[in-house]
């Protein structure tokens, strides 16, 4: 079995690869060719715990991915100066069920959920935009910053979060990296974040929306990635109301998000009008359909990105020769 930690985890997932895998990996759940069940959780009350499991069976035309995510979410662990939440990855074979990797979790679906918005940008957004938004600077800003730039030639990225140290060390750490330009500027407010930007991504895990629909250009692409319960809202009912709506899950999104479920219960949108992402790259339905409209796309993430994504990790990491291989 190979184990991969969270640095050899990024080196075996390049963000360009991640992507193509994401399109491939919604195209398979929304044509039926992916076993997605809903995930199980245990609550482990007298240490404030929570686990959830999340197994997933992709039967792509080119190559099939069988695996299995971990997520303990503990929340007394910051105050014994330990990360809130952990997870792993756990990659069998789909041909004979073998335990293939053991991976890190964090790094793969902070890696994977950026590759799914760079799938949505790339279906979604104007092709010839120049300029981004971030709401947030915490790690899954970082990737969703890394996604649009790998599929969009971007020369100007404004980034706004509360806490103005934070986004300072996002500007520090990503100017220049890969695709990302040098170009990197930090934002008084989402106001200003938002007045030139053709695409915006909001990675924070806010109750209440970050911006204001009135500060959106005409046009414009958002990504939201951060609430992940009905009782959080990044992106305003108004905006939501007047986008093309897609989202990764039909199912998840409407179960999971306070960005769709507001909305839905004000009788702004209806559950016919929202497409999965899938869809659109299949062709299937339409995507953008003038040049003024907003489109918005929701990821609550599913667990056929992490047995895909984990599927190309292990992959890469043993083309590249990463990793520990031990004997089970």
């Amino acid at each position: 079995m190979l184990i991969l930690n969270a640095s050899e985890v990024a080196q075996a997932l390049p963000m360009a690869e991640a992507i193509e895998a994401m399109q491939q990996a919604y195209i398979a759940l929304s044509t039926g060719k992916a076993d997605v069940p809903l995930r199980s959780r245990i609550s482990i009350e007298a240490a404030e715990g929570l686990a959830l499991f999340m197994p997933a069976h992709l039967q792509a035309d080119e190559e099939a991915a069988l695996a299995i995510k971990v997520v303990s979410i503990f929340n007394r662990n910051p105050s014994r100066g330990l990360p809130l939440i952990h997870a792993a990855v756990l990659v069998l074979d789909s041909a004979t069920g073998v335990v293939e990797a053991l991976l890190e979790g964090g790094s793969l679906t902070a890696i994977r959920t950026g590759a799914g918005s760079g799938v949505a940008t790339d279906l979604l957004a104007h092709r010839d935009v120049k300029t981004a938004a971030i709401l947030g600077a915490g790690v899954q800003a970082r990737t969703q910053l890394e996604a649009v730039c790998a599929v969009r030639s971007i020369e100007t990225a404004w980034v706004y979060a509360p806490d103005a140290a934070s986004v300072d060390a996002f500007i520090a750490a990503m100017k220049g990296q890969g695709p990302i330009p040098s170009d990197l500027r930090a934002a008084s407010g989402p106001e200003q974040a938002l007045k030139d930007a053709d695409i915006v991504c909001a990675a924070t895990t806010s109750s209440t929306p970050v911006f204001a629909d009135s500060h959106l250009k005409p046009g414009a692409h958002v990504n939201g990635v951060g609430s992940y319960a009905t009782e959080m809202q990044e992106i305003p009912a108004e905006t939501v109301a007047r986008a093309l709506v897609a989202v990764d899950s039909r199912a998840a999104a409407l179960a999971e998000c306070g960005d769709l479920g507001v909305p839905l219960s004000e009788g702004l949108i209806t559950k016919s009008a929202i497409a999965e992402i899938g869809e659109i790259a299949a062709g299937a339905r339409p995507g953008r359909g003038s040049e003024e409209q907003i489109t918005f796309f929701k990821s609550v993430g599913v667990a056929v990105q992490d047995a895909a994504a984990g599927q190309l990790a292990v992959r890469n990491a043993r083309r590249l020769g990463l990793g520990v291989e031990v004997e089970l």
